[in-house]
């Protein structure tokens, strides 16, 4: 049985006051709370065997060293990757498609190519395809939103695949709309034009079970901080079969074999591309966050975040002059509602919103090109939910709404 209470009790920033209200916390697509069982493996490692990995041949960094591999198989095993030679640590999401853009993209990408992604993206996956395609003289190619504004136009994307882009880069959930494409099927379509198919997960992760061989893409990027790890540490998923023809960006430390004065060795994967001291305190932490997960079950959370929405969507259906995005299909949604009220601007949402002790995001929130097809504010108020979020601070949120519009004399 799924008991939010209990779960709440295993989350220490949970029990603070903000503007002398309870903190509800409704950002956890930007980020996710912490629960003392993360952030106790952390300053465990930092008091029993804090050192560096690889190096030390003594006992406390052989434990750390251990540690930290142990995390990658256990991040491996949770997205169902074949090894932990698919699995490089990055510091985060944007890092790790950056990482595919220049180390992957530069090598394959060519003058006139065609590169792929939507109207939708996060600017993670966005910027750095639009430079590597004015750096080659390529042509960035966007999938439009469907009519209705709540997810991709498969018929656009259909029409895209023919023109073979050499890379398709596409999110699995939205961060504005809250939408999950069916990325199976979109790798499957890709990968039938020879494209190779990078996947943004980093609003998936959290919340949906992800297993990278029936998926089939080529890359997954993901970041720990989202999915209650630690912020600085980011994942990248890559097939053994693309990984071993890219060549590493950075050099240094434990990434080769042997170095002589005119070459090197390289080091094996994934080893070859974590040059330098990594974020060994993040890689224990994430290791925690998936031990925490897979005791709640990410099926279970999935359906806690469905029962949310579906209850926030019943309420905020009865408000007059309040405009939700992205659609109000709670089983093709994470836990994310964008909104806005007519005739108040998103900031001073969000501000009175704080005023009530919740926390949620206002702006064009790293998605400019989506906001400002969504709102002529260029920016929108976000609500997002997870695993310790209650129906009774969806009923809060919603009183705030309230209280905004009577504020602002809104019927």
């Amino acid at each position: 049985m799924y008991d939010v209470n209990k779960i709440r009790e295993d989350f220490p920033i949970l029990k603070i006051k903000v503007n002398g209200k309870k903190l509800v916390y409704f950002d956890n697509a930007a980020t996710t709370q912490k629960p003392i069982q993360v952030i106790n493996k952390i300053k465990y490692y930092y008091e029993n065997y804090n050192s560096n990995i690889h190096r030390g041949i003594y006992k406390i960094a052989e434990t750390a060293t251990e540690k930290y591999i142990e995390s990658k198989t256990k991040f491996a095993k949770f997205i169902n990757a074949g090894s932990i030679e698919e699995i490089v640590y990055m510091r985060n999401t944007t890092e790790a498609i950056n990482f595919v853009a220049l180390a992957f993209g530069n090598e394959v990408i060519k003058e006139g190519d065609h590169i792929l992604i939507s109207e939708a993206e996060h600017h993670s996956n966005l910027l750095p395809w639009l430079w590597l395609a004015k750096r080659k003289k390529a042509h960035l190619d966007y999938i439009k939103l469907n009519k209705e504004k709540t997810g991709l136009d498969i018929e656009s994307f259909k029409a895209h695949l023919e023109k073979e882009p050499k890379i398709t880069a596409v999110f699995h959930a939205s961060n504005v709309l809250g939408s999950i494409n069916d990325i199976k099927y979109i790798t499957q379509l890709a990968h039938k034009k020879n494209s190779t198919v990078l996947i943004d997960g980093a609003q998936s992760i959290p919340n949906i079970k992800i297993d990278v061989k029936d998926i089939g893409c080529d890359f997954f990027a993901a970041s720990a901080h989202k999915m209650m790890g630690p912020a600085g540490i980011g994942i990248l998923f890559a097939k053994k079969s693309v990984l071993d023809n890219i060549k590493p960006l950075f050099g240094g430390g434990e990434m080769v074999k042997q170095v002589n004065k005119y070459s090197c060795t390289l080091n094996d994967l994934p080893w070859r591309f974590e040059s330098g001291t990594q974020n060994i305190e993040g890689a224990i932490g994430l290791a925690g966050a998936i031990d925490y997960i897979n005791k709640i079950g990410i099926n279970n959370i999935r359906k806690h975040e469905q029962n949310l929405l579906k209850y926030a969507f019943d309420k905020l259906n009865d408000i007059n002059n309040l405009e939700v995005f992205g659609g109000n299909d709670e089983k093709n949604k994470v836990g994310i509602i964008s909104f806005a009220i007519n005739k108040v601007h998103p900031h001073d949402i969000a501000y009175l919103f704080d005023k009530e002790g919740i926390a949620i995001r206002a702006g064009h929130h790293c998605a400019m090109p989506v906001v400002s097809e969504l709102s002529k504010e260029h920016s929108i108020s976000r609500m997002s939910f997870y695993l310790y979020n209650t129906i009774e601070e969806v009923d809060a949120a919603v009183d705030a709404i309230n209280k905004i519009k009577n504020k602002f004399n809104i019927r």
